[in-house]
């Protein structure tokens, strides 16, 4: 889709019942840190992009800043609270999560980073501090009439899903709607998760220590599924939990649903 901004991907056709998601509205990208002017051109001319969403942490951000978009504004919006994992010990350097890649055959054998790979999700729904920020994602892109909207982390999948999900579940999309969007991170990455894969084989792992491959480097499709089904006991539908979590209740939805949807 661009030259410099990878697992980047239009909403646009995606079928909701009787109705399609206009495109070139809503983007979901990695982070805009390699875009190349042909790239920012597009955005600007091609889009009209009016605003950036940017999930990452400060420090993520600021090791692999985004490029600056005429016409858009910029909003950092860190949906994992790293502040509590440094104050139990559980935060690893900024550096590691930038050059995961090459840490995550030997982080796939640590027990503590096997339960994170299964948390990851859970923890973005169930976190009032990620909360906070996913509601204030979605009553901006509310209030943003005109041009497209853009959302990313770092690489784009687990974060990033994370809001997508939201916003489809917001336009109306059932779960296996869903799913399919956030499993399609999973072509952008096959190649360098299939590799890892057969390292941490070689180094003697099995299913569990490439289990943590799939969740970090590419996304685990059950361990978001199983993220909804806790949603779904708790508040009853993903729909119920933006209402009473983010306040993105019916008549959100509707006005979502009629700037969105053709």
């Amino acid at each position: 889709m661009f030259e410099g901004i990878i697992n980047a991907r239009d909403l646009g056709g995606i079928r909701i019942g009787e109705k399609s998601v206009k495109s070139g509205l809503l983007l979901r990208t990695a982070n805009l840190h390699g875009a190349t002017p042909k790239d920012l051109a597009r955005l600007q001319e091609e889009f009209h992009l009016r605003r950036i969403f940017d999930f990452r942490s400060q420090p993520e951000a600021q090791l692999q800043p985004d490029v600056e978009i005429p016409g858009a504004t910029y909003l950092l919006l860190p949906t994992l609270d790293v502040s509590a994992e440094q104050q139990s010990g559980e935060a690893m350097p900024e550096e590691m999560w930038v050059n995961l890649e090459k840490h995550i055959v030997r982080l796939s054998f640590m027990k503590i980073f096997q339960e994170k790979g299964r948390e990851l999700y859970p923890s973005l729904a169930f976190s009032e501090f990620s909360q906070l920020q996913y509601a204030t994602f979605l009553n901006l892109i509310l209030e943003t009439e005109e041009g497209a909207v853009l959302w990313h982390c770092s690489q784009g999948k687990d974060r990033t899903g994370m809001g997508a999900a939201l916003i489809l579940a917001a336009l109306g999309a059932d779960r296996e709607t869903i799913l399919r969007d956030f499993d399609r991170s999973n072509d952008a990455y096959r190649p360098i998760v299939e590799k890892l894969c057969a390292d941490v084989e070689a180094a003697g792992g099995g299913w569990q220590e490439k289990e943590v491959v799939h969740a970090f480097m590419g996304v685990s499709v059950h361990n978001f599924s199983r993220t909804l089904d806790m949603i779904d006991e708790r508040w009853g539908s993903l729909q119920q939990y933006l209402q009473d979590q983010m306040e993105v209740g019916p008549e959100e939805c509707r006005r979502l649903q009629e700037r969105y949807l053709a």
